[in-house]
């Protein structure tokens, strides 16, 4: 199993999240992150006003996938987040030892 994390731009999250329904992927973990990479930031405008923007608002998804299901997730989530722009975000893979269901006590991939 692999834990794919993947940090992309707010916009993006139904796009993201309706191209891996089909894939079988049957949950994933949303959370609101804010962080900057190459670009460093931004620079704003409020009421005339120019301000510099540190950390930019991004979403960062985790989904734990079987491995014969990596590949796929990768590319749905690497095309269908890709706006061409700079920030368009990162995906990581982790090896994911155990995984147990609360409820059932399923462990592994009958816990996904």
């Amino acid at each position: 199993m692999k834990l794919i994390m993947a940090i992309i731009k707010p916009f993006k999250l139904d796009d993201v999240r309706e191209a891996l329904t089909p894939l079988g992927v049957q949950g994933l973990t949303v959370s609101e992150v804010k962080g900057f990479g190459r670009q460093k930031g931004q620079t704003e405008i409020y009421r005339g006003a120019e301000y510099q923007v540190s950390f930019l608002p991004k979403i960062k998804l985790e989904v734990v996938v079987a491995d014969g299901l990596v590949d796929q997730v990768i590319e749905a989530i690497a095309t269908t987040a890709n706006t061409g722009k700079i920030g368009d975000g990162k995906i990581f893979v982790m090896d994911i030892e155990r995984a147990v269901r609360i409820r059932t006590g399923e462990v592994d991939s009958e816990a996904l």
